[in-house]
């Protein structure tokens, strides 16, 4: 009888090939967003190079196009994995309290330490500014703040609907004021700590968080 060709060898090969290309394009990506973090904060987004992105990830400009577009593009992936890494997280940890009490203790606790990550509120509020002079980049930030507003958003109206609160304004709007206080007050304790220490930022912060649940 004559055998069929045995199958599947050169698809596994083929397979594995496009697995470890994409385990190493992983690992680049990594290395770029990573170098892109620090150069965006050191020198501000305008002014950072791209060869310096590249060259402190220790790949060539040629690398950096192979991934990204642009500055932009790197800044959304910074953002993206900024949401995924911290964001998500968050929002899982309150979710998964049983109590509405326990949820706002755990939402309250996050808030208040929601402006320890210096890097990440520099390079927000360099790209804010950016973005303002830039309607292109404006509007792809809008989309993606009016996104992360909503989500938290639909979890301030759930605790605020469990103690029996409304608010004279959104819950969108409520979300980006809590955010909107944690990146001034982190950037006024940058210029002059003697004046507001991080022990002040987080007091004032659970201070505000306290005032819109209504927390004796």
């Amino acid at each position: 009888m004559k055998q069929e060709p045995k199958r599947g060898l050169g698809m596994a090969s083929k397979m594995d090939v496009r697995s470890r290309q994409a385990a190493r394009t992983e690992v680049t990506r990594r290395k770029l967003l990573a170098a892109a973090e620090k150069i965006f904060a050191r020198d501000g987004f305008e002014a950072a190079r791209l060869e310096d992105i590249a060259a402190g990830a220790g790949y060539t400009r040629g690398a950096f196009y192979a991934n990204f577009c642009g500055k932009e593009e790197i800044f959304f992936a910074l953002l993206d994995q900024w949401v995924r890494q911290h964001i998500d997280p968050a929002m899982a940890a309150v979710r998964k309290q049983k109590s509405p009490e326990r949820k706002l203790a755990a939402l309250r606790k996050y808030y208040a330490e929601i402006a320890t990550d210096r890097r990440v509120v520099l390079n927000a509020l360099e790209f804010k500014l950016y973005a303002l002079r830039h309607p292109e980049a404006h509007a792809r930030l809008q989309v993606r703040h009016r996104r992360l507003r909503a989500t938290w958003g639909e979890l301030f109206a759930e605790l605020l609907k469990a103690f029996g609160r409304t608010l004279p304004i959104s819950n969108a709007a409520a979300s980006a004021a809590c955010g909107s206080l944690a990146q001034g007050l982190l950037l006024e304790q940058l210029v002059d700590p003697k004046t507001l220490s991080e022990k002040d930022v987080h007091h004032i912060l659970g201070l505000f968080f306290d005032s819109i649940f209504s927390v004796s």
